[in-house]
């Protein structure tokens, strides 16, 4: 379901995803100016981040009891699925190919690695916070 109206207290997921975008856009710019490189072993180590996260992230989904609505908790959990399920897609789309340093493709592939990596990072603060305040 939907939750639009969460009293302004998503705002904290907002400035997150808008954080990552900016991230994603600096780390392509640098990466298709050769500033940056992404060897095998960051890959390898951020999908492994990644599904660390995907496990804490379903025991704690058997773990948790329900105990009511808590709209800005689910945004934050939504947004916290999709930056790992983008991770994993993407590092493991980067391992599967190999391309050239200056590859267009591959600065954009590379963005949006480092958006939804940066996107996990920031969902995750803002879950802690929620859980925390509330």
């Amino acid at each position: 379901m939907a939750c639009f109206s969460c009293n302004g207290r998503a705002d904290c997921v907002g400035i997150g995803v808008v954080a990552s975008v900016i991230i994603g856009v600096i780390a392509a710019l640098l990466r298709i100016t050769a500033v940056i490189t992404v060897t095998p072993a960051f890959l390898w180590v951020v999908f492994g981040i990644a599904v660390g996260y995907l496990a804490v992230l379903l025991a704690a989904a058997v773990l948790r009891r329900p105990t009511g609505q808590n709209c800005s908790a689910r945004l934050a959990l939504s947004a916290l699925l999709a930056g790992i399920l983008g991770t994993v897609l993407l590092s493991v789309v980067l391992l599967a190919i190999s391309f050239v340093a200056t590859s267009i493709l591959g600065a954009i592939l590379v963005g949006l690695l480092l958006l939804f990596f940066s996107l996990i990072i920031t969902a995750t603060a803002c879950l802690v916070k929620h859980t925390v305040n509330d």
